[in-house]
């Protein structure tokens, strides 16, 4: 398996517009175990401990993919997640993508590593305001031969929802370069961005999994709901996490804008 390289901390920065919205009356949202939560991102389960409170991922189908950053002399810069939306493109989170970034490989759990074609972060995000538009689009210079996973486009998320979380970051306790996936509840919906809480019952992200996606169930399909962007805290054992929210239309035409043909929901 390829190195993980250093991992990139998450932001412990709370951002997004708008106040949280109320809760709703969804349908009863689906029951996803913790340790079924792999199944969300196309792979089996493993005994051993994931994200935080998760399951590891075994398998080498997933969408789900690390990538791995260098810098202009070829040196590990850091390491985050991405999901493939169409054949060729992969969405992450804009921080992500920093300017010192000269290079990206992209590692699909077997094989090789394959180098990205071009990287570009959305052009409304600052540092200062870490979670606000913090997504990235990867474009690769072939088919990646893996099944995309589709954005979420039909509705806005909800309040109450089960969610599924996958990274290859962090478990808490040991290092990246393993896919990892478990379940959690949103807390809070804005315009920008979802939240979820990290609980004894509940996964949490932490470093590496940033970019990686928060799924939703929208008619039997898990599709992307948002990016992960940042936890509140620099613990991954606690605190909210926080998701740009694919569902506003500044972010939702930016990621159109460069893949048209990405899955939709």
């Amino acid at each position: 398996m390829a190195a993980a390289g250093t991992v990139l901390l998450l932001t412990a920065a709370c951002g997004g517009g708008g106040a949280p919205s109320a809760p709703t009356s969804p349908p009863a949202p689906p029951n996803v175990p913790v340790s079924s939560a792999c199944t969300a991102i196309g792979q089996t389960v493993s005994a051993a401990t994931a994200i935080v409170n998760g399951s590891d991922c075994t398998g080498a189908v997933s969408s789900v993919v690390l990538l791995n950053l260098k810098d202009a002399g070829g040196q590990p810069t850091g390491a985050c997640t991405g999901t493939l939306i169409a054949p060729r493109a992969i969405l992450t989170a804009a921080h992500c993508l920093p300017s010192t970034a000269a290079s990206i490989s992209v590692f699909l759990g077997t094989g090789p590593q394959q180098t990205a074609l071009s990287f570009t972060p959305h052009p409304a995000w600052r540092d200062s305001n870490a979670t606000a538009f913090d997504v990235g689009v990867i474009l690769m210079p072939a088919d990646i031969g893996r099944t995309p996973t589709p954005l979420l486009l039909s509705r806005d998320a909800r309040v109450g929802e089960t969610a599924i979380i996958a990274g290859w970051g962090r478990d808490g306790s040991g290092p990246g370069a393993t896919l990892r996936a478990g379940a959690a509840t949103l807390t809070a919906v804005s315009a920008l961005t979802l939240e979820t809480t990290f609980t004894t019952t509940a996964s949490s992200v932490c470093q590496g999994d940033s970019g990686g996606p928060i799924l939703l169930n929208e008619g039997g399909v898990w599709a992307i709901g948002g990016v992960i962007s940042a936890n509140s805290t620099l613990a991954c054992s606690f605190g909210n996490n926080l998701y740009a929210n694919i569902r506003h239309p500044d972010i939702s035409a930016f990621i159109l804008a460069r893949v048209p043909d990405a899955a939709r929901r």
